[in-house]
């Protein structure tokens, strides 16, 4: 895809205007739409002087926290493939962890408990230590599992150690084979490999830099260690669009976006919530999925349009500063470059459970059940009441949404063929309030309608 010359200007300004208005050394983004990068821009000198080096799409910044979308997605694939299951207690494979109680899926959503960082010296900034160290330090809980959302960098820490348990090799080799090779993320390493963006920080007060070090962290790498490029994270931006290839399947990737923690400040209102691995949005009807980073001397963002799968990946070189250039860039490229709606075709397969179109009742309650693409069905609309969609599975079909999401639907006939049940769960609808055709769970009162 080409974008239009003049969209391509308007990024570049609202860029360039980030790089200064924040004072930010350099700056790098990128936009993706249908996996491809479509547009790229820079800002800005790597070192932060007036004749210093730009930066490139192939210059490395360090993503910090997207480094735990790697690990989530190496934690689903082993699961995926019979090694754990999510419900597994951390002690089933870590017996040595002072939490055995402590679920993969609560690790995953940081819902844990689990303390937010380490006892020892600021870990952001100091050498890194071993996974026994840790141990020996004794991580805690801070609150009990299961019962609020509390981010935890500790707790990444521990599904990075699962992984190498598991695949008998360091979680970053175990990502590497499984997920960067076979989506072609070449430039996307544990440690800093040129060109890479030196890590800095700006004063507040006054325009001066300060270098930030850059370490190995070790035991806690799996919460932040990788270093990333515009065009190796346009190729993860459109993995999480939808674009899975042979490194997970797409259901898998459905399943870890589904919201399960909210994120809830008092006194605000929400928008923001995690699921497996990664960080959802919703931002005025629209559901966006993704990661920040943030490490010393740098910051990185991940965001895609978990409908459209248009999204943006944004890295720049400084300690803090970044502004709203994220959601603004992608705001920006969708109002000037519109996707162009699918064409509508007819789909002669839904030939097949036509007879099930139209009015059902569960008790006095009327539904309309409509026909969709893929075998799908709509009873009512989702999200209001028990409306719900439901997909084929086996001779009948699972729910999607709400109420009913994993149950399974049934259709029941008589004798001519005719569908007179539709059974969901243990609820049952008919064709009318009560028929006295179909089998009513608890009967119907003789005397009927009156």
């Amino acid at each position: 895809m080409t974008i239009d010359s003049s969209t391509s200007r308007a990024l570049s300004h609202r860029l360039a205007v980030e790089q200064s208005k924040q004072r930010l050394p350099s700056i790098a983004a990128g936009i993706v739409r249908d996996g491809e990068l479509v547009w790229s821009g820079t800002a800005g000198s790597l070192d932060g002087r007036p004749d210093g080096p730009a930066p490139t799409i192939d210059t490395q910044y360090r993503i910090g926290s997207i480094s735990k979308t790697f690990v989530a997605v190496e934690v689903l694939r082993l699961r995926d493939e019979g090694r754990l299951d999510l419900g597994d207690t951390i002690g089933t494979h870590l017996p040595e962890v002072p939490f055995p109680q402590v679920t993969i899926t609560q690790l995953l959503t940081h819902t844990s408990g689990l303390q937010a960082e380490t006892d020892g010296d600021w870990w952001e900034r100091t050498a890194g230590d071993s996974w026994a160290a840790l141990m020996t330090a004794g991580p805690r809980l801070r609150a009990t599992p299961g019962t609020g959302f509390h981010y935890s960098n500790v707790g990444f820490a521990v599904l990075g150690e699962l992984v190498a348990r598991l695949r008998d090799q360091p979680w970053h080799d175990a990502v590497r084979v499984g997920i960067l090779e076979p989506l072609g993320m070449t430039r996307t390493t544990t440690r800093p490999v040129a060109p890479a963006a030196p890590g800095l920080a700006v004063h507040p007060l006054a325009d001066l830099l300060h270098v930030e070090p850059e370490h190995d962290a070790v035991a806690l790498a799996p919460a932040g260690q990788f270093w990333s490029t515009v065009d190796d994270l346009a190729r993860w931006a459109a993995f999480l669009g939808g674009r899975t290839g042979d490194a997970l399947a797409e259901a898998t990737l459905r399943e870890m976006l589904r919201p399960i923690a909210v994120n809830d400040v008092p006194g605000a209102a929400w928008t923001g919530a995690h699921g497996l691995g990664w960080q959802t949005w919703n931002v005025e009807g629209r559901r966006f999925a993704g990661h920040g980073g943030s490490m010393p001397g740098f910051l990185a963002d991940l965001r895609v349009d978990t409908e459209s799968g248009d999204g943006i990946v944004l890295m720049t070189n400084a300690t803090g500063g970044l502004g709203k250039a994220t959601s603004e860039l992608l705001t920006l490229f969708t109002e000037q470059e519109p996707a162009p709606p699918k064409p509508w075709t007819a789909d002669p397969s839904q030939t097949a459970y036509l007879d099930l179109a139209g009015p059902w009742f569960w008790g006095t309650y009327e539904f309309r059940l409509s026909l969709t693409r893929d075998g799908i069905l709509r009873l009512g609309t989702p999200g209001e009441g028990r409306g719900a969609r439901f997909k084929p599975d086996g001779d009948g079909w699972v729910g999607l949404d709400g109420y009913y999401t994993g149950e399974p639907l049934t259709v029941e006939r008589d004798a001519s063929g005719r569908a007179t049940r539709l059974v969901v769960a243990s609820f049952v609808f008919t064709r009318t309030p009560y028929d006295p055709e179909a089998t009513i769970p608890g009967g119907i009162d003789e005397s009927g309608w009156h």
